[in-house]
């Protein structure tokens, strides 16, 4: 599902990242570990389309993403991802379900029904007419898992999902993080600096200025 090969990163003379290759399979758990200022929102951003590299390839579902340009990526990332922030994101004029349907709507297809089953898979059913800020934390940081999974992508990347969470909320927000990016057969890539959210994955992959290492 994905694959980056080789990867590099640099600002100017100084570089982040270098030889940084990984797979992560379809319906795969990879957690993505380091230090401080190592990169790992940087390489996040660059398996998504969002930031540029200096070397190497990433391959989604067989896309080299070098090979598109802006308009297409951003398309490749309506259609195939889906991105957790750390700090939610959602909207806050529109409503509990219009944020989690806003993938849809992009798409040109709307779908309530859907809206509804996500909403109920993330413990959120009978608060879809709720403006952001009548939520928690826990509450808005499973708007922003539903509004990710909504249009069935195949790559899920969420970074720092559980940060500004205490960590009970943190615990069942990543329970269900994991349970729906395998219920869908989601690709899911985590960059946390937390070792009980590392612990859920199915692989930990530790990042380093010369590489990546299981």
């Amino acid at each position: 599902m994905l694959e980056v090969q080789q990867l590099a990163k640099r600002y100017g003379e100084v570089t982040v990242f270098r030889d940084v290759s990984l797979q992560v399979a379809a319906g795969e758990f990879v957690a993505i570990v380091g230090e401080s200022g190592v990169g790992k929102s940087t390489l996040l951003n660059c398996m998504a389309g969002l930031d540029h590299w200096d070397e190497g390839r990433i391959l989604v579902d067989g896309t080299d993403l070098s090979t598109l340009d802006d308009e297409a990526r951003a398309l490749l990332r309506r259609r195939e991802l889906g991105f957790v922030f750390q700090a939610f994101h959602v909207l806050p004029h529109l409503d509990v379900a219009q944020n989690v349907g806003l993938p849809l709507l992009l798409l040109q297809r709307p779908d309530a029904a859907r809206v509804q089953a996500m909403l109920e898979a993330v413990g959120l059913s009978g608060l879809g007419a709720r403006l952001p800020q009548e939520l928690s934390g826990g509450q808005l940081q499973r708007v922003a898992i539903a509004r990710a999974l909504v249009h069935r992508p195949r790559l899920l990347l969420a970074d720092e999902p559980t940060g500004n969470l205490d960590p009970a909320t943190a615990a069942r927000v990543l329970e269900v993080l994991r349970s729906q990016a395998r219920a869908s057969g989601a690709a899911l890539v985590l960059v946390t600096h937390s070792a009980s959210a590392a612990g859920l994955a199915d692989r930990v992959l530790r990042l380093q200025a010369d590489g990546i290492r299981g």
